[in-house]
């Protein structure tokens, strides 16, 4: 027991963490909720270092102490401290800001247990618990727009998590075992296991917002406070994709899941940049924009247990994606939730107009930025798995999204009729996300070495 503990120990820091901010929050003191939040992710943070490279299971098999799981507490940790900051930027002095804060954290801890969880029972865990604290964050405003947002989110969450849940036991019925370890035996039942499948891509796809069951995402971001749909559109979705691999990589290829995958992929990517192309609203724009990226994600999935870049691509990317869209979301903060708001705004503020440009070229993946980085390793992955296709596909939608981040970066700097008014500075908060976002963004792409693989 004690040693499986010590395996864990950032998982529970964050978790006492959650509950000091709790009653922090209780007792009306929200500066002090967020300080506890900041130091418990800090201190979960370092203590991932020692276990980086461990690479063993606990309690029984359930839980995978490995690169993903230690990846996953690097990336998503540090881009949930940066969430709170946005959200404490936005939030300061409205009512229960402090529960913000703490739910933030919360559905945190079950994006780690989707990243870690090798067992079918901590899989429904994670989801559950990451979405019940996302209905509460969407809604969080009780406007019309956030309770319509929140109760599609539910709605949709309810029915594609009961959906999962059902299949899952399809697999417990023809594996003997909720371990995803035992999912090897399912290649000689390949009605079940494509039965168990189908209802998994159902559950996780909600949650990475996935072609089609995206409906919800650019509502739940349109009416949520925007620090939670930088939030949502970034921990969510990327513990989400650290389940499929987690899922995905013990299931064997024989059933023809890659190519289900690599057709979602192609879909997925597709649609959210046609889409996009359409937005007149920023928040929906990027929305659907952080759908097209999801397909990208699925490129590494697709070739999980045939090609060595599988997993550091999958890694590599949410990384990149992590920063590079929450720096974009700091930047509607300070501009403005609609496109028109941009017009000008590169001669405004030109630190601030750089950063976004910064962010939407890395998004596109133009060299040497840490997105291009990213979606080199996935489409090599595709490669190497045989789905040259789907690279190729990966690759002109490149070009739609240069058309999509164009509709940005262009009015940014044209002439406007207010270039004289200078932009409101913002909070400091906002500046800090920002400036690291776009430091990340910038020098990780030449630094990529450090990261695995």
């Amino acid at each position: 027991m004690a040693r499986d503990l010590s395996f864990l120990i950032p998982e529970m820091t964050l978790a006492v963490a959650v509950v000091f901010m709790l009653l922090a929050e209780m007792a009306r003191l929200p500066r002090l909720a967020l300080g506890f939040g900041l130091v418990g992710l800090a201190l979960a943070v370092l203590a991932t270092f020692p276990v980086l490279d461990a690479a063993t299971t606990v309690f029984g098999g359930t839980y995978r102490i490995d690169l993903l799981s230690g990846w996953a507490k690097l990336i998503l940790l540090p881009g949930t401290a940066l969430a709170l900051l946005l959200a404490r930027a936005e939030l300061a002095g409205k009512d229960r800001e402090g529960s913000v804060y703490s739910l933030l954290c919360l559905v945190t801890l079950g994006a780690l247990m989707l990243a870690g969880g090798d067992d079918m029972m901590l899989l429904v865990l994670g989801v559950v618990l990451t979405g019940l604290g996302s209905f509460a964050l969407v809604a969080y405003p009780r406007d019309d727009a956030a309770t319509e947002a929140g109760m599609k989110y539910l709605v949709f969450g309810a029915v594609t998590g009961s959906v999962m849940i059902y299949g899952l036991t399809f697999w417990f019925g023809g594996a003997g075992t909720t371990l995803f370890s035992g999912l090897a035996v399912l290649g000689e039942r390949p009605l079940i296991a494509i039965a168990g499948l189908l209802a998994v891509i159902v559950g996780l796809g909600y949650k990475a917002s996935l072609v089609p069951f995206h409906f919800w995402a650019p509502d739940a971001y349109d009416g949520a406070p925007v620090s939670v749909a930088a939030y949502l559109s970034v921990i969510t979705k990327v513990a989400a994709f650290f389940a499929f691999v987690r899922v995905l990589g013990e299931l064997p290829p024989a059933t023809g899941w890659p190519l289900v995958i690599a057709l979602i992929a192609a879909a997925t990517m597709t649609y959210g940049y046609l889409a996009a192309l359409v937005q007149t609203n920023l928040v929906r724009l990027i929305a659907y924009s952080s759908v097209a990226q999801s397909g990208y994600f699925l490129l590494g999935i697709a070739a999980l247990g045939v090609s060595p870049l599988a997993v550091p691509s999958v890694i590599m990317f949410g990384a990149a994606y992590v920063a590079m869209n929450l720096g974009a979301f700091a930047i509607v903060m300070v501009a403005g939730r609609n496109l028109d708001d941009m017009r000008g705004f590169g001669r405004r503020a030109p630190f601030s107009g750089v950063a976004m440009v910064i962010f939407l070229l890395s998004l596109t993946g133009i060299p040497p930025l840490f997105g291009f980085v990213g979606k080199v390793y996935l489409f090599g992955a595709a490669i190497e798995a045989g789905f040259l296709w789907l690279a190729v596909i990966g690759i002109l939608n490149t070009v739609l999204a240069l058309g999509v981040y164009l509709r940005i970066i262009v009015p940014m700097y044209r002439t406007a009729d207010n270039d004289s008014a200078a932009v409101p500075p913002g909070s400091p908060l906002l500046t800090i996300v920002w400036a690291v976002a776009a430091l990340v963004t910038l020098f990780m792409g030449l630094l990529a070495g450090l990261l695995p693989g």
